[in-house]
């Protein structure tokens, strides 16, 4: 027994020499600098090496477990040869053995401190300590005496918080959240103004503070608890924690992150001490927005560094809301030099692309690509001359664009290549549309079809997109077997999921007048496709049973389209989150659905069930080049040739290039007789220019030479009539695009 108390003596006598000369590191002010290293966090537990002083260990590795009687035994010595009252002699030894790597007996000596019991000591201690430190200035009489010092409040609230730690590294994230949020309640309740700036300078405890403000989220998110870590974002995000300008920072973008890629909505956050004119976001992407915009401000004001990831963010924030114009505004309001010249100029052209500004884009990537800036910048030359294919006055200017491209490319990117191409084939498909000569437009959609081809072999047949331009090509070639071919493949690869497919392999089938064929594929299309996005089927489906004679099956499904529409336009009124796109894209539709039964019930000779339709196209859209055509389509069945002339002048005044009005117009000035020859044939050579497949134009065209009686005239007026029968043939229920 003397020999087991001399051994147990000389064992405490070890472990206090040892304790002394861990006083001395505990007390230099270093406490917490190995701390984050000591334990991964969500983005990388079990795989960073964790080391502290001279120990290091692993997450991943077996932790040793605690030896109890050692632990005891230890404490017993720090209480005996310091002034230590338990609590803070169990914190001490905690921290010991968390630096150590004995995460296990670390906890297990922090778990003997009665956190509960001492909360409200320290809650009272924080209190006076504010207190005395704001009478202090005016030298008032001395307050009672705390019943805990600031250094034993900060030791024991760093013990919290590497209990918080440990539980982390065990994989327990929701009890370490539970831990590190009593640390939050106690400073919130104790300073009902705030964290005083200058109170914790001395003993870590700001330190210990800003590590548990930062930490408590991210314990939330690996405990897999999305509104609690929403929650205790918004909470670190108060001014009561007195956080410097980095670490707030470093908050609200890992906030805006998580609320962007989190994959749920939450509830908005409830501002009720905010001004009434002030900005309250109502979901998850508006407040990402907030918090990245009031990012951005910092780094105009300098107050941090800059992070080009937050305008990555930003962007990605923008794109979902449908808002490119604000995504803009806030780039164009970046100082100099925060990003690239040449990067902005292609940021805002992709943003006012997006909003449909096309011209606007268009000056900016001219400028970004000019011999001073940029002139082999890949993307902005494929942007470029996406741009200009859509326009065919700009069409020849695409073709140079793309060209430029596959100059830049050389033997690089396949799929750049690829794209190049495909572009090249649209601009020049684009182009043969405003040939003035056959032979040009002839040699131009030779070399669209080329380019084209070029494109869809180098990505093995296996692009969509080029798949349904190379398709859509030939179609409009009219050499519709490999047109169907390249449709039917298209259809294959996309396994039936965009509507784009089914519209054109329907209108290619229409063409070759295999109606019943396109009413199949229109049903199966109407099966796999949103109620929605069924809108164009529809129509198309309608115009195939009027061409096979199924009046009252075309009207009943004008009918269902029509239904359709108005629940959809009063869905996108109600919901904001829709693209402002897609409610002008119904009432468009809408539109186009009266003016068709405007003029089946005009076919129909039913004027008052015409003028209906009419009336009901005109509250949609009175300034529509389509509804006056109709209006005077109307006029003219009536015999009343001068009104129809007036409503066609209109239409024409509206949209230049509205073919059908341009036709209308010489076939009525025809009848009236009484304009000159040169004016009528004018009308139908202008709209020929705009649209070269249209048989009408051909036909009227061949009436008026053959109404001259001449045998030259006679000879282009059969001319002319063969090209519309020929067209007549291979011409579709809509046009393919």
């Amino acid at each position: 027994m003397k020999s087991e108390k001399r051994i147990s003596k000389r064992r405490r006598s070890r472990i206090s020499l040892k304790f002394g000369k861990f006083m001395k590191y505990i007390c230099s002010g270093e406490q917490l600098k190995a701390v984050d290293e000591m334990v991964p966090s969500s983005e990388s537990i079990g795989t960073k090496d964790c080391s502290a002083s001279d120990y290091s260990s692993k997450a991943g590795e077996v932790v040793k477990h605690p030896d109890i009687g050692n632990i005891e035994e230890a404490e017993w010595s720090l209480r005996e040869t310091s002034s230590l009252n338990y609590e803070e002699a169990r914190a001490l030894l905690g921290r010991i053995e968390y630096q150590k790597g004995n995460i296990e007996a670390a906890l297990h000596v922090f778990e003997g401190i009665d956190i509960a019991a001492a909360t409200p000591k320290m809650k009272i201690a924080l209190a006076l300590a504010n207190r005395k430190g704001e009478r202090h200035k005016r030298r008032s009489q001395n307050l009672s005496s705390p019943p805990m010092s600031i250094h034993a409040i900060s030791l024991l609230l760093e013990a919290i918080f590497l209990k918080a730690k440990c539980l982390q590294g065990l994989g327990r994230f929701k009890e370490a959240a539970q831990s590190c949020k009593v640390i939050l309640d106690i400073v919130e309740s104790s300073f009902a103004e705030g964290f005083p700036e200058n109170l914790g300078a001395d003993c870590k405890l700001q330190e210990t503070l800003n590590r548990a403000v930062e930490l408590l989220p991210e314990l939330w998110k690996l405990a897999d608890a999305p509104r609690e870590t929403i929650m205790s974002y918004r909470r670190a995000l108060l001014p009561c924690w007195n956080l410097d300008a980095e670490t707030t920072a470093k908050l609200q973008k890992e906030f805006a992150i998580f609320l962007l890629y989190c994959g749920g909505e939450t509830c908005p956050p409830n501002l009720r001490s905010q001004m009434g004119s002030s900005f309250v976001p109502r979901n998850n992407i508006e407040e990402a927005i907030l918090l990245l915009m009031i990012l951005l401000r910092k780094v105009a004001l300098k107050r941090i560094e800059w992070d080009p990831s937050i305008l990555d963010h930003l962007s990605f924030a923008f794109s979902i809301a449908g808002d490119l114009s604000s995504l803009a505004k806030q780039i164009e309001e970046l100082l100099p030099g925060i990003i690239n010249r040449k990067e902005r100029y292609h940021i805002l052209a992709l943003c006012y692309y997006g909003e449909g500004e096309d011209l606007v884009a268009l000056n900016l990537l001219r400028t970004l690509l000019s011999g001073s800036e940029d002139p082999k910048c890949l993307p902005a030359l494929l942007i470029a001359s996406k741009i200009c294919g859509e326009y065919p006055d700009l069409a020849e200017e695409g073709a140079t664009f793309a060209s430029r491209a596959l100059e830049c490319l050389g033997d690089g990117c396949g799929q750049m290549e690829s794209t190049a191409n495909c572009l090249l084939g649209i601009s020049l498909s684009a182009q043969s549309k405003v040939a003035i000569t056959d032979f040009d437009r002839a040699t131009r959609q030779a070399k669209a079809l080329q380019a084209l081809v070029s494109a869809a072999r180098s990505t093995n047949m296996r692009d969509l997109s080029i798949l349904y331009r190379l398709s859509l090509e030939y179609a409009e070639q009219r050499k519709l077997n490999a047109a169907h071919y390249y449709a039917k493949m298209l259809l294959k690869l996309e396994g039936g999921s965009n509507l784009k497919g089914w519209l054109l392999m329907a209108r290619i089938l229409s063409a070759q007048k295999r109606y019943e064929d396109a009413e199949t594929i229109l049903n199966a299309a109407l099966d796999q496709t949103g109620k929605w996005e069924q809108g164009e089927l529809l129509r198309t489906k309608a115009k195939v049973q009027l061409v096979q004679g199924q009046l009252k099956g075309a009207v009943e499904t004008y009918t269902h389209l029509l239904a359709a529409l108005q629940v959809q336009t009063k869905t996108f009124s109600s919901d904001k989150r829709f693209y402002k796109g897609s409610a002008n894209h119904a009432r468009s539709l809408e539109l186009e659905v009266w003016l068709d039964l405007a003029f089946i019930y005009i076919n129909l000779s039913q004027w008052h069930d015409a003028e209906i339709c009419l009336s009901k196209s005109e509250a949609i859209s009175s300034y529509s080049a389509s509804k006056c055509h109709a209006t005077g389509v109307l006029y003219e069945k009536k015999g009343l040739y001068k009104e129809a002339i007036k409503a066609f002048r209109s239409a024409l005044n509206i949209d230049p290039a509205h073919v059908p009005s341009l036709i209308s117009t010489a076939v009525v000035l025809r009848k009236l007789s009484d304009q000159s020859n040169a004016v009528i044939r004018s009308f139908l050579m202008a709209a020929l220019r705009l649209d070269g497949m249209n048989s009408s134009a051909w036909y009227n065209l061949g009436l008026f030479y053959k109404s001259q009686g001449t045998q030259s005239s006679k000879l282009e007026a059969a001319e002319c009539f063969e090209a519309a029968a020929s067209l007549e043939e291979t011409a579709p229920v809509e046009p393919f695009r």
